[in-house]
């Protein structure tokens, strides 16, 4: 077994996947080679999220799981990186005893470093945040594919009273404009169809006065065949010059993920959203004024401390006039170290999942609805891939990000787009039927 094989397993978000490909870069300019079989791995990272309990709880069950290996390789490396890392370093090295390097999302730059110790015997800990560390001169190890994403800044000063990212992930710092898109050209040149920029709130981008909506702009000149996306986007930072970005390039997908989080301005200012949902709502139309089509996904918390029924009905209220495409919705999960965390946690766990299935039910209703609009139109799909479900079926995304399944054709390969007609739909999925090849300029 090579010394230096090293296995990666990443949870939570893109941002996280990215960072396992900066990871992977590092780790190979050192000399360690990937793998993705975990028994010929003599080095096993886990990158990890503390978004909620229960992204934890997986990884101290897969803890658990990996004793096994240390049984059997007991010069086995095992690793915890990104936001748990940060946040629960003490604990994972003195309950965990498997764990030999636990390395925080600011000091990937040493990894190797402590991993050389950990074969040395000793215990490699890394979790300084830094107010100026971007990575902006690595690398990140990507294998061929149509796509992929680039980390354009990291951290965040927003302090919602519910989230741990400035705390795990330190204070906003972004990138050279340059160099971002010099990645995007380069990975343009190696055939990758599409990418999505991230950060924890990239409105707030700033790369000596060059702001997002310049980025995007950049970004999409510079790689006209490929689909630009973007994600998170906070609501108070959200331009009109942004706006105006996006509808004035085919490139730029016409998408938003845009958190709400509560239909209450009584929970918001709680969370420390620093908008109300008059504000809210007074982008989403100016967005639809601007941007013909242009659809919008969400994050939605249910449960907040001192949530009412009434602030529940607003959040439902909002859900109904917007129309969300699609939302991602969580039960209230407290995480230590936030302010969320000293108010009294005084929803009761079974009105929580209530709340939770209520807001699930209605958007399922709502993007159903809007699918079925979508019927006897025609959609530009990205292929991605074989359906999940059949061989004789393609997969893919729509420019707003909707999947779509269509029949195979051999004509048509994994990143070409095709045009197809929807004859069918569910709340999740379009079906179409003929895809057609389109060239894109």
């Amino acid at each position: 077994m090579n010394k230096n094989n090293v296995y990666i397993e990443t949870y939570g978000c893109q941002m996280n996947f990215a960072d396992s490909e900066l990871v992977m870069g590092i780790l190979k300019n050192k000399g360690f080679e990937v793998t993705r079989n975990i028994d010929e791995a003599n080095v096993i990272l886990l990158n990890t999220c503390s978004v909620r309990d229960n992204a934890e709880q997986k990884i101290f069950h897969r803890l658990d799981h990996l004793k096994r290996i240390k049984r059997e390789n007991p010069q086995a490396v095992i690793g915890i990186l990104g936001c748990m890392a940060e946040r629960l370093r003490k604990r994972l090295i003195e309950e965990k005893k498997i764990v030999d390097v636990v390395v925080g999302p600011d000091e990937y730059r040493r990894l190797p470093e402590y991993i050389d110790h950990a074969f040395g015997g000793e215990k490699g800990i890394g979790v300084k945040l830094s107010r100026t560390e971007t990575y902006d001169d690595i690398i990140p190890y990507r294998e061929d594919g149509i796509s992929a994403w680039i980390s354009v800044m990291r951290g965040c000063d927003k302090f919602c009273t519910f989230c741990v990212v400035p705390f795990t992930r330190g204070r906003e710092r972004s990138r050279s404009l340059d160099s971002i898109v010099n990645e995007v050209k380069s990975l343009s040149e190696r055939n990758f169809k599409e990418v999505t920029l991230l950060g924890q709130n990239v409105n707030s981008y700033n790369d000596n006065g060059r702001d997002f909506a310049d980025l995007l702009s950049a970004c999409a000149d510079a790689a006209p065949e490929m689909r630009i996306r973007f994600t998170t986007s906070h609501p108070q930072d959200l331009s009109d010059k942004l706006l105006y970005a996006i509808a004035e390039h085919d490139n730029i997908c016409n998408y938003i993920h845009l958190p709400v989080q509560s239909g209450s301005n009584r929970i918001l200012e709680l969370m420390n959203r620093t908008y109300t949902i008059e504000h809210y709502l007074n982008l989403i139309e100016k967005a639809r004024k601007i941007i013909p089509g242009v659809s919008f996904s969400t994050d939605i918390i249910a449960g907040f401390p001192t949530e009412t029924e009434e602030d529940h009905r607003m959040t439902l209220e909002v859900m109904k006039e917007v129309k969300y495409d699609g939302a991602y919705m969580f039960k209230y999960s407290p995480r230590e170290g936030t302010k969320a965390y000293s108010m009294t946690d005084d929803v009761p766990e079974e009105i929580k999942i209530r709340r939770l299935n209520e807001i699930i039910d209605l958007q399922q209703q709502i993007s159903y609805e809007i699918n079925q609009s979508l019927i006897g139109k025609e959609e530009v799909v990205l292929v991605e891939g074989v359906s999940k479900k059949s061989d004789e079926f393609l997969s893919g995304r729509t420019d707003t990000n909707k999947v779509a399944v269509f029949p195979k054709s051999d004509d048509i390969k994994v990143g070409d787009y095709v045009k197809i007609e929807i004859t069918r739909a569910t709340s999740a999925t379009l079906f179409g039927a003929s895809p057609v090849p389109v060239e894109v300029d």
